[in-house]
């Protein structure tokens, strides 16, 4: 059998999720996110951010959260702020731009934005002429598998108060990135920081999902008929409830977040040890280590990963994700045959 690290959503979702789904399935609820199940996964979701004022949707995907997000809060001449590495930039199929709305790249390092370069994105927008830089998006993890430090978090919110900005997180490896041991920041420090941003559900053991949490109170009016206009207003919004509200019991987020890391970092400090360099530095469930051509054709007969990029004439980066079920056998195969 050929093992996959190409992604952290091949598997469908942990035991105590289907249990959870199966137990309530015969149950009659109201619809549309309004069950028992939803609200008390965002009563959870509140307590966690400690934050009881934030707002919490339940969507279907990542791409759907963000597009829902930029389209409510800004108006059509305003424009995103976003590393080149950015999943609204690179993997979203131009959604966001098919909502009426720029986005302004710069090159980040190791996939991380700076505040000089959001301060120049202000900078450079200075007429009628030119759209208005209004959001910075970011992402936590990075496309990278890099994680935002508290300074980092703190020194780019404050830059964006500064230019009267909006701060918006793409969440859909929050979860390793909290659990990283490079990182300082909580979710609580991520809701005092940020405006809004989404919890990622679907990578990280749910079937599908995602939490979108508005904090600002200017963001949150209308936001639902936005959903209903995009198709993101479910009538069987249980389903995403009943599982946010089993990942937020007991800790199963965290855990299914740090295992995840866990394989990585294991498959990470192998590589290592066997010679090989890494093109962003080991801090997630996302590792992205320089392997040989050849040495990837050999790999490629018993293992599937993404290639990210060429690296020079004879050397690619190799993309190389785990998940909340990667098991350990797997990574210590991979090992063995490099």
């Amino acid at each position: 059998m050929i093992y996959n690290f190409r992604n952290d959503y091949s598997e469908g979702a942990h035991p105590k999720i289907i249990q959870a789904l199966t137990d309530s399935n015969l149950e009659q609820h109201d619809g549309y996110g309004e069950d028992k199940y939803s609200l008390a996964a965002a009563g959870k979701i509140r307590k966690e951010l400690d934050c009881p004022q934030a707002e919490i949707h339940f969507v279907s995907g990542g791409t759907q959260a963000n597009l829902l997000c930029v389209s409510s809060f800004l108006k059509p001449y305003e424009s995103v702020i976003a590393a080149q590495t950015a999943h609204i930039e690179v993997h979203e199929a131009g959604a966001i731009e098919f909502t009426g709305h720029k986005i302004n790249t710069y090159l980040g390092v190791n996939g991380k934005l700076s505040p000089k370069q959001i301060q120049d994105a202000v900078n450079f927008h200075y007429d009628e002429h030119m759209v208005v830089p209004r959001l910075v998006f970011l992402s936590n993890c990075t496309e990278l598998g890099t994680v935002y430090t508290k300074t980092e978090f703190t020194d780019i919110s404050d830059i964006c108060k500064q230019n009267n900005l909006l701060l918006y997180i793409d969440g859909a490896r929050l979860g390793t990135a909290i659990v990283s041991k490079s990182n300082d920041l909580t979710l609580s420090d991520i809701a005092k920081l940020a405006d809004a941003f989404y919890i990622g559900g679907t990578k990280n053991g749910a079937l599908i999902g995602e939490a979108v949490v508005i904090t600002n109170p200017e963001l949150k009016p209308y936001f639902r008929y936005n959903m209903k206009q995009k198709g993101a207003l479910l009538a069987k919004g249980r389903i995403i409830g009943v599982q946010f509200n089993e990942l937020f019991q007991n800790g199963l987020y965290y855990e299914l977040a740090t295992h995840a890391n866990n394989m990585a970092m294991k498959l990470a400090s192998g590589i290592d040890a066997a010679g090989y360099t890494f093109f962003a530095p080991p801090e997630s469930n996302q590792i992205f280590p320089i392997f040989p051509e050849k040495l990837i054709e050999k790999l490629f007969k018993k293992f599937e990963f993404y290639i990210w990029s060429k690296y020079d004439k004879n050397n690619s980066v190799a993309r190389l994700v785990c998940s909340w079920a990667t098991k350990e056998e797997a990574v210590e195969a991979f090992l063995k045959s490099l």
